[in-house]
């Protein structure tokens, strides 16, 4: 036990003082599960045009979620009020049912490259909507849904 608490200690530490993140947030979804109809909103600021960034969309997935994939809606608003609409697959287990990403216990975390190398045109709010794409009414296994930008650094 004592082990493995300075196992991710060093492991936070050495992520924290090489993030470039200038947004990162999860939203929790209900244990009952995620309803067709619910969405979550991520307003992310921009203040600097002139760099650019890689976006991603994170999922944190329970053993008990019954896909191999997972189909999200993504609705942007830029500050100057244009919408654009997505949609993206994220692969959470391989073929063979095996959980990709990385957790420890029951829950996986999974980034999904949502874009890279961004150019934001405008400072200010972009709000980004998420709804997931599946068949299923409620969908179960799914414990929170994210969002990260990153700077490149050059």
């Amino acid at each position: 036990m004592h082990k493995s608490f300075w196992v991710i200690f060093i492991s936070l530490l050495a992520t924290a003082c090489t993030s470039n993140d200038i947004y990162f947030q999860y939203k929790s979804i209900a244990q009952s599960g995620w309803n067709k109809d619910s969405l979550y909103s991520f307003d992310i600021s921009i203040k600097d045009t002139s760099s650019i960034y890689n976006i991603y969309v994170n999922v944190r997935n329970r053993g008990e979620y019954p896909y191999q994939n997972l189909w999200l809606f993504l609705n942007k608003t830029t500050p100057d009020s244009i919408q654009t609409k997505d949609s993206i697959e994220c692969y959470l287990a391989d073929q063979r049912g095996k959980w990709l990403g990385s957790g420890i216990g029951s829950i996986m975390e999974m980034p999904i490259l949502y874009q890279q190398k961004v150019h934001f045109k405008s400072i200010g709010i972009y709000h980004y909507k998420i709804v997931h794409g599946m068949r299923d009414s409620v969908l179960t296994g799914i414990n929170d849904i994210g969002m990260r930008v990153e700077k490149i650094v050059k």
